[in-house]
């Protein structure tokens, strides 16, 4: 029987892509998997992320992987939700090799209801179980997710040699938030890697228009005083 997993890293960052894999595994090497490691991406180190993405990769089937620049996630029609349901099943048709069962971390508070909407639009049969955590609880979801932040993980190091240190992306990344700061001061707009739909921009933004009213004022008032 063959399994899948997908899942995604960089959902929330306001820089960089966000990467969507799936994956296809023979259940008779799901305890391989288990063998060297595979768990939730989240609980393992990026070194140890980076030496199981080969090994990983030469146990499976067939594998997917989709980056999804800002120019996309911003130009989306519908929810965040939706934008993923539509790119998870892009990702799982895809596959060469289709899966008797499609293990997905599902995005949706509800969680019957994302599984629902993925199983309809595949073009192929197959049993789906869509849970929250599925990462921490299914080794082809494991495995997926793992590809998938290994990935991402790359896609931020190149942005790095270009732009410098950028932090994670994460909106509560402190270097982040002062890359994105500094950039606006030097160049009055924000780089071509940023989501320009996410709220995040928009307070800095607010936030470093209003310094510099202030500093204008300031600058005002002290030469009116000579």
């Amino acid at each position: 029987m063959k399994l899948a997993g997908i899942d995604e890293a960089g959902r929330g960052p306001v820089i960089g892509p966000m990467v969507i894999a799936a994956v296809v595994v023979d259940e008779d090497k799901v305890p391989e998997l288990e063998g060297l490691g595979v768990r939730d991406s989240k609980r393992l180190t990026p070194k140890r992320r980076e030496r199981l993405f080969d090994e990983i990769i030469a146990l499976l089937d067939d594998y997917v992987i989709l980056e999804l620049w800002p120019e996309g996630i911003d130009s989306r029609e519908g929810t965040l939700n939706e934008f993923e349901v539509k790119k998870f099943v892009k990702a799982l048709n895809s596959l060469k090799v289709k899966p008797d069962i499609v293990y997905i971390d599902a995005a949706d508070v509800e969680e019957a209801r994302f599984g629902e909407e993925i199983k309809k639009r595949l073009d192929f049969e197959a049993e789906i179980i869509a849970e929250h955590k599925a990462d921490d609880k299914f080794l082809p979801v494991s495995a997926a997710s793992i590809i998938a932040k290994v990935t991402r993980d790359r896609a931020i190091e190149k942005l790095k040699d270009e732009y410098g240190e950028i932090g994670s992306g994460y909106p509560s990344d402190p270097r982040t938030r002062a890359f994105l700061e500094e950039y606006y001061r030097q160049h009055g707009e924000f780089p071509p890697i940023v989501r320009w739909s996410w709220k995040t921009l928009r307070k800095i933004e607010e936030k470093l228009k209003a310094e510099k009213t202030r500093k204008g004022q300031v600058r005002l008032d002290e030469f009116l005083k000579k």
